[in-house]
């Protein structure tokens, strides 16, 4: 008679003491932190939970849990969105949190390398007085383990890349607890399959990342941000577009709608105009040069009835300009008290991204929920943010229709049912009409470096 899972996780537990002391526990509150992300998605704890600090500690715990065919679920900092971190056939979570060790730092090579568990604003504070620094921001504090997991990106993206173009190379631990190295610090290579970019992307379902090497950008000698408000969305995103094919190098455009601006001017205590607005950023190496890119931007702006542009260069003011950016989540949230945040994305080419937004607006307004959109969108990617209770089937039932809705959408526009977000569970169903035979592919991939399904089971396929 096979043991049950009770006695299995007994003795993994056992085990797993054995070699981490009191960094493993089956503490109920312990669990419960690590049942959950930033999403609306029911909580799934797992049995154990395991802090390894080395490559080698991820080793030897996974193999110990694939001998005990015990699922295995990576956590970094428990901020995903689409239920990347839930524990949905309970077994090990491997918490990479302590394993937040900057490796190496070369500035003449612009590359770092560090473990899976330090945070991009770590990374950043850890290269200060370097002139470097690491553009890629969630807007969350997310490990850098957990980003490259997700293929993650941010207000940067539309000139900097996303974690795809920002990692070189990783350190992974395979289901059976082997260890590969992907890519290096090389600019280029073209021996073998690219297994880097396999990985980055894969939300902890082939292995888990244990270190990456980054790349890393030089500090801009001069920076400008600017705020500008439209009539419509539709005015908004045609100065987008308008600044993007005339080859402006703007390092962020975001764009928040009507509703979020006046959710953070109620939450903030400021007070921008309730109007679609549109935020950038510019960098260069001079005050002229981002004085150039500006004023371009404020004569397109124009051409498309935008009003009160506004650019600064001062730290200070710089701060106070983004201040609305950065508290549009939380203000959100605040809108409605007690609710949670059904947060979902889509990217578009950005031909098609007017299109896009104005539909999916539309949809919203005529919906019995309230809810907020902002995005990344110089380069095609928004987010819309629905406020339901996760206790009432209704909510989530049109929750759930406006998403699908927008999802199909955009991926009848070319685009992608996730920009930033990932998949997980929340976005498994969409995966057959985006990639369609590819899906296929993926499958058998999973089959031959996971064959039992122990990591991260029930995501992506």
């Amino acid at each position: 008679m096979p043991p049950s899972a009770a006695a299995v996780t007994g003795d993994l537990l056992r085990i797993l003491r054995d070699q981490l002391g009191d960094r493993v526990t089956a503490a109920q509150a312990v669990r419960d932190h690590h049942s959950r992300g930033e999403s609306y998605h029911t909580p799934a704890a797992p049995d154990i939970v395991a802090y390894p600090r080395t490559t080698s500690e991820i080793s030897a715990i996974v193999r110990s849990a694939a001998e005990r065919d015990v699922p295995i679920v990576p956590f970094g900092a428990g901020t995903s969105l689409e239920g990347q971190v839930l524990a949905l056939r309970g077994g090990l979570c491997v918490d990479l949190t302590q394993m937040n060790q900057v490796l190496r730092v070369s500035v003449d090579d612009l590359d770092a390398t560090v473990q899976a568990g330090v945070t991009h604003r770590q990374l950043n504070r850890h290269l200060a007085n370097t002139g470097l620094t690491f553009f890629v921001d969630p807007g969350a504090d997310a490990t850098l383990g957990g980003m490259a997991a997700t293929g993650a990106s941010g207000t940067t993206a539309v000139r900097y890349g996303t974690m795809r173009e920002n990692v070189r190379g990783l350190t992974v631990v395979l289901a059976d607890g082997r260890v590969i190295t992907t890519g290096g610090r090389a600019r280029k290579s073209s021996a073998g399959y690219d297994l880097t970019r396999l990985f980055v992307g894969s939300e902890g379902t082939l292995g888990i990342i244990s270190e990456i090497i980054v790349r890393l950008h030089p500090l801009p000698e001069a920076v400008a941000a600017a705020v500008c408000t439209f009539p419509t969305i539709d005015s908004a995103v045609k100065t987008v577009i308008a600044t993007i094919q005339l080859g402006v190098p703007v390092a962020r455009i975001e764009l928040l709608d009507e509703v979020q601006m006046d959710a953070i001017n109620r939450f903030s205590t400021l007070e921008y105009p309730v109007r679609p607005t549109l935020f950038f950023e510019f960098h260069g190496h001079t005050e002229r040069e981002v004085g150039d890119q500006a004023e371009t931007a404020q004569a397109l702006a124009a051409e498309n009835a935008g009003a009160g542009f506004e650019w600064v260069t001062r730290l200070e003011d710089r701060a106070r300009l983004w201040r609305a950016r950065h508290d549009s989540y939380y203000a959100s949230l605040a809108l409605r008290p007690g609710a949670k945040a059904w947060t979902t994305d889509a990217c578009v080419p950005i031909s098609r991204l007017a299109d896009c937004i104005v539909q999916s607006k539309r949809d919203l307004d005529e919906s019995p929920l309230s809810g907020t959109l902002v995005g990344h969108v110089g380069d095609g990617n928004f987010h819309m943010l629905y406020l339901v209770d996760p206790d009432n089937p209704a909510e989530m039932a049109e929750a759930r229709r406006l998403n699908e809705r927008l999802v199909h959408r955009a991926i009848e526009m070319g685009g992608t049912c996730s920009g930033e977000h990932g998949v997980g569970i929340g976005k498994m169903g969409y995966l057959a009409r985006e990639h369609g035979e590819g899906l296929d592919a993926m499958r058998a991939i999973k089959q031959a470096l996971d064959p039992r399904g122990l990591m991260n089971p029930g995501k992506i396929l």
